[in-house]
């Protein structure tokens, strides 16, 4: 069954030409150099089952706009927390004072563009009755807890939401876009002996219930399961240089923060990144090509058009080893003297827009994933990650696997815990020494954070072998 979504303001008309091109004006009136707006409509709701009971249900909306303004390399940044007239005009006089004192500057005539539209949903999520989504975690908790005696506590959650956006730049550009999005979880633990271990699985995007067809809860509650009791008599991990074996899918969370981070136009502006100023030089093996890529259809990271107004774009970020291009807002496309590339994102009206990853992946190789494995002696195979630290100055990480397995004479046998993976970024890449042919989209979980604020993102790599890298664990 279904719920009627009541029409939000933005759906009903409110933001028009005539509204954008009076704020816009007050905008440029002190002579900035460009101005944009961000009118946001946002409705969101989640539901958590927590030891077969129901935890917390919430469901909540959130408006606003926020207008940016331009002058040289600064910015003006004012936002107002409701579509009042009055409220709105207030953030544009005071995002106009970076500029004060200056000229008018004029604005092009606003017009609607045309865009793409990578994550058509005939449905929004949000639109089923909740107790239906009620269900779906009680699916998930039974398929857990069937899965084995030894599992002892079982979480699951469901988040989705509804974003409509409306952006208007001083170019007379005006995009409209809906947003949808969906994320489930399922967490469990394992006791046997004494000994107690987690697993998790989830996953989502820009989609709304047939995500639940595609990928159903009872698979997301096994798997869970399953990870956790294989980790349950994990031995302690060994420590040490050693060729390490990246699985497919969800290990793209580690060119995520290790590289590509690193190619966000941003820090390579200010000079704080190893990347800065080695567009052209070879950075990573042959094998490698990196490309960020908002055009993919309902993935986590897809976007018809980013913060700025700009249309999501393919980015091919390192061909064949070589450094090509970073990831570029339009403060970063002015400096560089490219053009934004569709990677200026943003939290929410109440933040101004950055350079940000929105699918970043590693491309396909030529080898068998299990040729890969064969080829190694002594190893360690990583098939999760549960996060990890980067230094964007000099690509520096320590990553923690969730689950690991030892490679032992072209095997993959024992599971292995309290793994971390040390290394940095760039050398690792030019460490890659095999590449396989089965490329995976990690399925949509991720969130990125930077400067306080968060977006989705997605991530995806074939099965990589790396010739060298320092394992941290807690055996020598």
């Amino acid at each position: 069954m279904t719920q009627p979504l009541p029409a939000s303001p933005l759906a009903r008309g409110v933001v028009d030409a005539a509204l954008a091109r009076s704020l816009l004006e007050i905008a440029l009136s002190s002579g900035g150099d460009w101005a944009d707006l961000y009118f946001e409509y946002l409705t969101a709701a989640d539901f958590v089952l927590e030891d077969e009971k129901v935890k917390s249900v919430g469901r909540g909306i959130t408006c606003g706009l926020g207008v940016r303004v331009l002058k040289g390399d600064a910015t003006g940044y004012a936002y107002c927390e409701q579509l009042d007239p009055e409220a709105m005009r207030r953030a544009a006089r005071a995002a106009a004072q970076i500029a004060a004192a200056g000229a008018s500057q004029p604005h092009e005539a606003v017009r609607s563009i045309t865009l793409p539209d990578f994550y058509p949903v005939a449905q929004p999520s949000l639109a089923a009755i909740p107790d239906a989504k009620l269900e779906l975690l009680r699916r998930a908790d039974r398929a857990a807890r069937a899965a084995d005696p030894r599992i002892v506590k079982v979480s699951c959650s469901l988040a989705e939401s509804l974003k409509e956006v409306v952006i208007v730049g001083a170019d007379g550009r005006l995009a409209r876009d809906t947003q949808p999005m969906v994320r489930f979880s399922v967490g469990v633990v394992a006791e046997e002996d004494g000994k107690r271990q987690s697993g998790s699985s989830g996953g989502g995007g820009r989609k709304g219930m047939e995500y639940f067809t595609e990928h159903s809860p009872e698979w997301h509650g096994a798997e869970a399961a399953r990870v956790a009791l294989a980790m349950l008599h994990a031995a302690d991990a060994p420590a040490g240089e050693m060729e390490v074996v990246l699985g497919p899918g969800d290990s793209g969370i580690l060119l995520h923060e290790a590289i590509g981070h690193g190619l966000e136009a941003d820090f390579n502006r200010k000079q704080t990144s190893n990347y800065s100023g080695r567009v052209g030089q070879r950075v990573a093996s042959t094998l490698c090509t990196v490309v960020d890529d908002g055009t993919i259809g309902h993935t986590r990271g897809a976007i018809n058009v980013d913060d700025e107004g700009n249309e999501g774009r393919r980015n091919v970020l390192i061909q064949d080893g070589v450094l090509v291009d970073y990831m570029h807002d339009r403060l970063s496309a002015k400096h560089f003297r490219r053009t934004p590339s569709g990677n200026g994102r943003r939290e929410s009206f109440r933040c101004q827009p950055l350079p940000r990853m929105t699918n970043t992946l590693l491309g396909a190789g030529p080898h068998d994933p299990d040729e890969i494995v064969r080829s190694v002696k002594r190893g360690i195979y990583a098939r999760r990650f549960s996060g990890g630290q980067v230094n964007i100055n000099n690509g520096d990480f320590v990553f923690s696997l969730t689950e690991g397995y030892l490679i032992e004479d072209g095997r993959i046998t024992t599971p292995v815990k309290g793994v971390n993976l040390i290394g940095n970024g760039p050398d690792v890449l030019t460490k890659v020494t095999m590449l396989g042919r089965d490329f995976q989209l990690s399925d949509g979980m991720w969130t990125c954070g930077k400067d306080g604020q968060s977006v989705p993102v997605g991530v995806g790599t074939p099965t990589i072998k790396i010739a060298a890298m320092t394992v941290g664990g807690t055996k020598a």
